[in-house]
């Protein structure tokens, strides 16, 4: 139960979901939340879509929960603490919690399939690192190249 309301399924749609689109402090990355407390009776998880065009990044950043990538489509670098991974169709990276991650997009873009285990989206304080390690993640985009792990 959730305030007092049984908890139930949830079907969503990615199409009708807003783009949401973050100040520069986040860099150039979009997203669609998909599954919120915000705003449907979930519990526990927040799930969304990220979506990069070429070279797009996400600027270095840590939170207290942990959070998981599943790449759909595209290419792309993730640098969690100082070590970098290569995400393409199919690839999951597993974050663990209050490591420093940031993401810069292959040529063709990137999309990745995201959650936390929280229950809203607002519960993730975003804490943005002072150093831009994304010029040194774009010149290690090879989408060829096996992934680090």
């Amino acid at each position: 139960m959730l305030n007092g309301n049984a908890i139930r399924a949830v079907a969503v749609d990615a199409a009708s979901c807003p783009l949401d689109t973050k100040t520069p402090e986040f860099g150039s990355v979009n997203w669609r939340t998909l599954v919120s407390g915000e705003a449907h009776q979930s519990q526990g998880l927040v799930a969304g879509m990220a979506e990069f065009g070429p070279a797009d990044t996400l600027k270095p950043h840590r939170h207290g929960p942990p959070e998981v990538y599943f790449c759909t489509e595209g290419s792309g670098v993730v640098r969690v603490d100082g070590e970098d991974h290569l995400l393409r169709p199919g690839m999951t990276l597993y974050i663990p919690p209050n490591a420093e991650h940031s993401v810069v997009a292959g040529p063709e873009g990137l999309k990745f399939f995201y959650t936390f285990p929280v229950t809203r989206f607002d519960e993730v304080d975003y804490q943005f690192s002072a150093l831009d390690q994304g010029e040194a993640v774009a010149t290690l985009i090879d989408p060829t190249a096996d992934a680090t792990s």
